[in-house]
């Protein structure tokens, strides 16, 4: 796998999405994975709820990386929203999350999962880099903006 670039298509990324909970944002999120890498919506919103039990996946700076492990994924794939309004997210900062790069693996995956978790972990904890998603104007221009980084990046 190189760098995060591979992990992201265009098909999986949206602004101003409108979700008031983490229920309705995997929720929305599975819906996004169904279009984009043709997964179950409900699988999806499911295994990323059930990850979220076991701890908050908001790590601070308005950022949160929900995850899951799912049967029936060739591979390790993204979903890269931001929030129309930040929502409640128990991150260690306790600041609420507008940025969500939601992670998606095989079942087997085991090093790729946490290569690409370490990588898109990251990524994200650059404050500058979220500054540029936060500003982005379009789902185009988020997308052209984590894909040129993340070569850059490798």
């Amino acid at each position: 796998m190189e760098g995060t670039a591979g992990l992201l298509g265009a098909e999986a990324v949206r602004i101003g999405l409108p979700a008031a909970t983490k229920k309705a944002l995997f929720a929305q999120l599975g819906g996004i994975a169904v279009a984009a890498l043709g997964l179950d919506s409900e699988s999806v919103a499911e295994g990323l709820a059930a990850r979220e039990r076991l701890g908050s996946t908001g790590f601070g700076g308005g950022v949160a990386i929900p995850h899951a492990k799912l049967a029936g994924l060739p591979a390790v794939a993204g979903v890269l929203v931001r929030l129309a309004q930040p929502i409640a997210f128990k991150a260690v900062d306790d600041r609420p999350v507008d940025i969500v790069f939601a992670m998606l693996s095989p079942t087997d995956a085991g090093a790729d999962h946490l290569k690409a978790l370490a990588q898109v972990s990251r990524r994200l904890r650059d404050a500058n880099f979220v500054a540029k998603l936060r500003g982005a104007g379009s789902p185009d221009a988020l997308y052209a903006l984590w894909t040129a980084d993340a070569r850059d990046a490798g």
